[in-house]
This record gives structure tokens, sequence and C-alpha cells, in this order.
């Protein structure tokens, strides 16, 4: 669960307020990890006050992969499901994987549209696989 923030005083609000316009920095290990569900597209980011201009970080959410990439890439469970809030050199960097993410399986998916599964399998050279045994 997460701490509260105690309220004291009014420089104890705005050393809160400095945190979050900063944002974290994730470990180099969860860092791969988003950049691996972004890559999928499974992330949603968006600047943290698009209103100010001091304010850098980014509000990142961190949806739940397919089953097959979250048994393969086996995230840690803390990251998944959650808003985070992160600085802006980590932003944009996940923002970058993101759109790399997109492009490369907007491509796949093409080739996939593309490829006859049909003539890969039955035909080789002109010829129907299996006509020289008839």
């Amino acid at each position: 669960m997460k701490e509260p923030i105690k309220v004291t005083s009014i420089g104890d609000i705005k050393n809160e307020l400095r945190k979050y316009k900063a944002g974290k920095k994730l470990d180099i290990h969860q860092f791969n990890q988003v950049a691996r569900i972004a890559w999928l597209g499974k992330i949603v980011l968006q600047p943290l006050d698009a209103e100010d201009p001091d304010t850098k970080s980014w509000l990142l959410y961190v949806d739940f992969p397919e089953p097959m990439p979250e048994h393969i890439l086996n995230i840690d469970q803390d990251l998944i499901g959650q808003m985070h809030i992160v600085d802006a050199v980590q932003g944009e960097a996940l923002a970058k994987v993101f759109e790399q993410g997109m492009l490369q399986r907007q491509s796949l998916y093409q080739e996939l549209k593309q490829r006859d599964f049909y003539f890969d399998h039955f035909y080789e050279g002109g010829d129907k696989k299996g006509d020289a045994d008839s």
C-alpha cells in the first residue's frame, strides 16, 4: 500500500509536488520490462501536466499483456496494471519504443497479409508437391 503524504506544512506539500513533477526513474530491470510491454503496444503514456511547461514527467499505465507474451516475458506483477510517474527521459524513450513496436508489428502484419501459405506448402517449382507420386 502506498504511504500517505503527511500534510504538516506548505513546504512539505511543495516538496511532494516537486517529486511528482520530476517523475521517478525506473531501474534498468523495470525499464526493460516496461519497454517490452510498450513494444507490444500495451502502455498508455501521456504528459503528467500538459499545461505546465515546467512539468516534464510522464504518466504511464502498464496494461496486462496477452497470456503468451506474459508467460514468456515474465513481467514483474507490481509493474502491470499500475499507474507510474516516470521522468522525462524515460517517458520519451518509452514513447519511441512504443512507436518502433507499432511500426514493426505493422510491417509483420503487412507481410503476413501478402504471404501465400497454400503455395508455400503445396507447390514446388510450379509443380504440385505430390504430383510425382500420382
